[in-house]
């Protein structure tokens, strides 16, 4: 019998035979020891070769931008304007629409750009320079027409609060890369909180580790992030290992709630270290911030919150969601009043950050690895709310992609002569978080979590791949 087939005979050669084993039995516990003291410590991707993005930034555009004055012309609604909607296009619920509602054509202009001759219109001429970037859903579509429950399915993938924002869904499948700042961050607008409230940007039944940073507007996004004066950084370590030690004496085991203070803690002492020079924007260029329209009141605001989102997303922070609009009503995208003072004011905000956050990604070399999406959670009706407002719509709208490895200059899907509704491509929210997650090279059968019996997912139902632009 040759000798490496020889039986184990004793205790002795047991221990030799079996040396390579424990060692695996050993790097696997202590693996496993490093994964379960940080959960958010990066994870591979379901699959690799697939992934193209490595971060996402949301621009969302609360309210519910109209499709019809933004990115998709439609100009039998010009001619039809006035008229009732012709009965062949369908019947559609809406909120406050009134069944009498006449057609409202728009005043906006429509030209094409770029080499590819998308449709872009005059609300968005710095948008319109990248405009080859971008790919135009055109087709998009929800199930709900109030504002809370269409925002918690474009946040969550369900009509009610309670389940995890997709921020936190690609945190739990991917963690992050930075251990200095936080994995996933939300930069509200300062005018108010929305009807969806901060559920909609939560964990949900997931671990408290994969919540939300919400971040301030202004020069001071994060407050307390110096040292008290008269503190050294020394004192401060002692006293977060104090602090740790009390939390962990007392820590029942699977007690995610004082497991994710106890890591808020660290985190915390790690941003006094290197949070400030993420947040300081004075070391951006002169000509960054003109790019962003820093020195401008109307585009200051959200020029500063998409400069610093790709300043976080450069240092590794996994997804940022960027609030355009806050407050009630007409403080939002949500134009029941009038259509053309509420867009024209809402696109004086955000037009130029936003072309300039895509501009700066690309000549960063992040566009690449960054996936951007445009977006609210519906658009506006056909018809005219009262007289020169229109209603929320949630039969077809549209969104953008771009970077990430998504394939730009290209419009998909596309909704009837009216906009009223998505009869080309059309593509769910659901659709919207699967394209979403596999460009990041996650799948969206993998990533679940067992929550009431139930094993979750985003999509709640299987979404799909947009293929045209992947």
């Amino acid at each position: 019998m040759a000798e490496h087939e020889c039986p184990t005979r004793n205790r002795r050669e047991f221990v030799a035979d079996a040396f390579c084993g424990f060692g695996t039995l050993a790097l696997a516990s202590l693996e496993a020891r490093a994964a379960a003291k940080n959960p958010l410590a990066p994870k591979p991707p379901t699959w690799p070769d697939k992934a193209r993005a490595k971060s996402v930034i949301f621009l969302f555009m609360a309210g519910g931008p109209s499709h019809v004055e933004t990115f998709d012309p439609k100009p039998l609604l010009n001619t039809l304007h006035g008229q009732k909607r012709p009965a062949d296009f369908g019947e559609a619920k809406y909120q406050f629409v009134q069944p009498n509602a006449k057609l409202l054509g728009t005043k906006r202009t429509f030209k094409k750009y770029g080499k590819s001759g998308l449709d872009v219109s005059d609300l968005f001429p710095h948008t319109a320079t990248v405009v080859d970037e971008l790919a135009i859903l055109r087709g998009c579509h929800g199930d709900m027409v109030v504002h809370s429950a269409a925002q918690y399915q474009l946040m969550t993938g369900r009509i009610l609060p309670g389940f995890p924002n997709m921020g936190s869904w690609v945190v739990y499948g991917l963690g992050t890369e930075g251990d200095s700042l936080p994995a996933y961050c939300v930069l509200p607008d300062p005018k108010g909180a929305l009807e969806a409230g901060q559920p909609m940007y939560t964990q949900g039944f997931l671990p408290a580790v994969y919540q939300p940073t919400m971040l301030r507007s202004g020069t001071k996004p994060v407050l307390n992030l110096d040292l008290p004066q008269g503190t050294t950084f020394s004192e401060r370590r002692e006293t977060l290992a104090f602090l740790r030690g009390m939390n962990e004496a007392g820590m029942r085991p699977g007690d995610a709630e004082l497991e994710a203070r106890v890591a808020a803690y660290d985190l915390s002492f790690r941003m006094q270290a290197e949070a400030p020079e993420a947040f300081d924007l004075a070391k951006e260029s002169e000509e960054t911030k003109i790019l962003y329209g820093l020195e401008k009141k109307e585009t200051a605001d959200y020029g500063r919150r998409c400069l610093l989102a790709r300043r976080l997303v450069e240092r590794g922070v996994r997804f940022v969601t960027v609030v355009s609009g806050g407050g009630p009503g007409n403080m939002q995208w949500d134009a029941h009043g009038d259509i053309e003072e509420n867009h024209l004011r809402m696109a004086a905000h955000t037009d130029q950050p936003v072309a300039a956050l895509i501009k700066d990604l690309k000549r960063r070399g992040l566009l690449d690895s960054t996936l951007v999406v445009w977006g609210g959670e519906f658009g506006r009706s056909p018809e005219s709310q009262g007289t020169t407002g229109r209603d929320h719509h949630n039969l077809g709208f549209t969104m953008w992609m771009a970077g990430g490895g998504i394939k730009g200059g290209q419009a998909v899907g596309g909704t009837d002569a009216i906009g009223l509704r998505a009869i080309e491509r059309p593509m769910h929210f659901r659709d919207i978080h699967t394209t979403l997650l596999h460009q990041l090279g996650l799948s969206q059968d993998a990533l679940s979590y067992m929550h009431q019996g139930r094993r979750e997912r985003l999509t709640e139902v299987h979404g799909e791949v947009i293929k045209e632009i992947v």
